[in-house]
């Protein structure tokens, strides 16, 4: 027995029933478009969410990096909210249960946090684990948000994967897991988003639309994207409000617009959208135009 267990098991988890599919994204990476924290709040708010098993964090994260929130009232501190790991039971739409792993990259022990997964896929005898990620691409808005696939479904590669690099990467812990889950012969795929650069650090509807089609894609699960999609759809028109009538955005949008249409034609490429000398558009210019509209946004008040 592990003298440091890293999760503890909450309640009777014996009427989980074998061969559901794992669904997992984790927060403190790159999270480009917060496609990975809006669908945690969403598929979280999914019926029968209950915790199964619940990571230690004494173990596994940075206080120091990631500093909890505590509430100062007046004179004492009332609450306290702790980080949360957690790999949860939940329903899609049409009431199917699946786990779905949530919380923060551990920061520590990415080694035992795997074999973790693995020992709890194996326990509760999963059938496979699609992951997400999203980053920010040179690509425009006004396209379909497109996705790197791995893992070791080739179905799942062929059908979406838009852009096939080979290059060194920056690793997650979701990473380390699809590479152990891969050697185990575990049925894995990774869908990493490839988010507009210059909407990156905004809260993008869409990407979280994408997002849960790509999960769709890898489990024939269903999820409820209406409002995400309405809003999806008022936010891509309030940045064309933006864009609009301003040559210099123009132009950049249009240079996206021609890359992208032009790798998809002419695949493979060496990069989706550089031009012949290896040169990105800048994200700058048209970050500043829209820095007005995105700040605006985020004090709006939420319905």
């Amino acid at each position: 027995m592990d003298p440091n267990p890293l999760y503890e098991v909450v309640g009777d988890v014996s009427d989980v029933p074998p061969g559901l599919h794992l669904v997992a994204g984790l927060t403190g990476f790159t999270d480009s478009g917060s496609a990975v924290a809006q669908i945690t709040e969403l598929l979280r708010g999914m019926p029968v969410v209950r915790d199964l098993v619940v990571f230690d964090n004494d173990q596994l994260l940075d206080y120091r990096a990631r500093r909890p929130i505590m509430l100062f009232d007046e004179d004492h501190l009332s609450e306290y909210e702790p980080a949360r790991l957690a790999l949860s039971l939940v329903e899609d739409e049409l009431h199917r249960p699946f786990l779905l792993l949530t919380g923060y990259e551990p920061d520590f022990r990415w080694e035992g946090f795997t074999r973790a997964v693995l020992d709890l896929a194996e326990r509760f005898e999963v059938a496979d684990t699609t992951w997400i990620n999203a980053i920010p691409m040179p690509t425009p808005h006004t396209r379909p948000i497109g996705v790197t696939v791995s893992g070791n479904r080739p179905d799942l590669i062929d059908a979406y994967s838009v852009w096939r690099p080979r290059t060194q990467v920056p690793s997650n812990a979701l990473h380390l897991l699809e590479y152990r889950m891969h050697e185990a012969g575990h049925p894995i795929t990774g869908f990493v988003l490839l988010v507009p650069h210059y909407l990156a650090d905004t809260e993008f509807p869409l990407a979280a639309v994408a997002a849960l089609e790509s999960i769709s894609a890898a489990t024939g699960l269903i999820f409820p994207t209406d409002e995400l999609r309405e809003e999806g759809r008022e936010f891509v028109q309030k940045v064309e409000e933006q864009v609009a009538g301003n040559p210099e955005l123009e132009r950049l949008v249009r240079t996206l617009e021609e890359r992208h249409d032009s790798y998809m034609q002419q695949n493979p490429l060496p990069s989706p959208l550089v031009d012949e000398d290896g040169e990105l558009p800048s994200a700058d210019t048209i970050a500043a135009e829209l820095e007005r509209f995105l700040a605006s946004r985020r004090d709006e008040p939420r319905a």
